[in-house]
């Protein structure tokens, strides 16, 4: 049972050392999560000391993790991903809270910010258009996962 959500039982903080765990599974309870892409705890830790951060939100009166906003930056823009509420949380408006601190961020470093979002999470597409994202064209995402096997193997 959850209890009444309110913004005095709510915290945006950034990440400690030890986040990790809650983080991992909040990103597979949310379909973030995947062994696949290779987040753990030193690229979190790696990323943050490159100028990134990763905000949590914590409900404060369960002590749970409750959001993640991972904003990692490549030298020229914030990238913003791994942005999402639990799914018993989610309807509440929290997301609108974690956004708004994860924008903070971005104009306190004062770059550019970029997101991927697949175009059927209709929620997620509305919340950024709603704080002033669009998109960034025709454009289609690629990906090599593992460089070993696949760079350069015609």
């Amino acid at each position: 049972m959850i209890h009444e959500i309110t913004s005095d039982n709510l915290k945006t903080r950034h990440y400690r050392h030890g986040d990790f765990i809650a983080i991992s599974d909040l990103w597979i309870r949310t379909g973030m999560g995947d062994p696949v892409r290779g987040d753990d705890e030193t690229i979190v830790e790696n990323s943050i000391k490159m100028g990134g951060a990763l905000l949590v939100l914590e409900d404060i009166i369960a002590g749970i993790i409750v959001g993640t906003s991972w904003m990692t930056f490549d030298g020229r823009r914030i990238l913003l991903h791994h942005f999402g509420i639990l799914p018993e949380y989610q309807g509440k408006g929290l997301s609108k809270i974690l956004l708004k601190d994860s924008l903070a961020f971005v104009k306190e470093k004062g770059h550019q910010v970029k997101l991927e979002v697949h175009n059927t999470n209709i929620r997620a597409v509305n919340l950024y258009k709603k704080f002033g994202f669009k998109p960034l064209g025709d454009f289609e995402v690629y990906i090599i996962r593992d460089t070993e096997r696949e760079a350069g193997s015609n």
